[in-house]
């Protein structure tokens, strides 16, 4: 991924905010929605493309455009930078691979341990029969 690149390919878009501000809310839009067209986009690879689309398919529109919007802070500069790193922030998780997990094989004393336990119970339930007479 080019950071700077798909930087440069981010959308933003002004509204007017809900919320704390008083008057302020009902004058200046400092709500912020960012979008960003991501089979569009030149600083991804295609690999990287298909991993978002995958990964992203519940938050995307039907054009696979992912948008955030912020309106925590009341400056409209504030809520760019804060719905920037949120976007980022995304990406990183969307794009990261997780590890594969290795099997591992149960220690020697869990195998004793388990089959002691059965044995035990066995023994248990062999007990609440009545004796054969022979």
């Amino acid at each position: 991924m080019k950071k700077q690149q798909v930087h440069s390919e981010l959308q933003f878009k002004a509204v007017r905010s809900s919320g704390a501000g008083g008057q302020n809310v009902n004058k200046v839009s400092s709500k912020v929605e960012l979008s960003f067209d991501v089979p569009a986009s030149e600083g991804l690879s295609d690999v990287e493309k298909e991993r978002l689309l995958q990964k992203l398919r519940t938050r995307l529109t039907n054009d696979g455009v992912l948008i955030l919007q912020c309106d925590e802070a009341r400056s409209q500069h504030k809520n760019k930078d804060l719905v920037i790193k949120r976007f980022f922030e995304v990406l990183r998780k969307a794009l990261t691979v997780p590890k594969k997990r290795k099997p591992t094989k149960p220690t020697k004393s869990s195998i004793e341990k388990r089959l002691n336990t059965k044995k035990k119970a066995a023994e248990k339930k062999a007990n609440r029969k009545p004796p054969d007479v022979g």
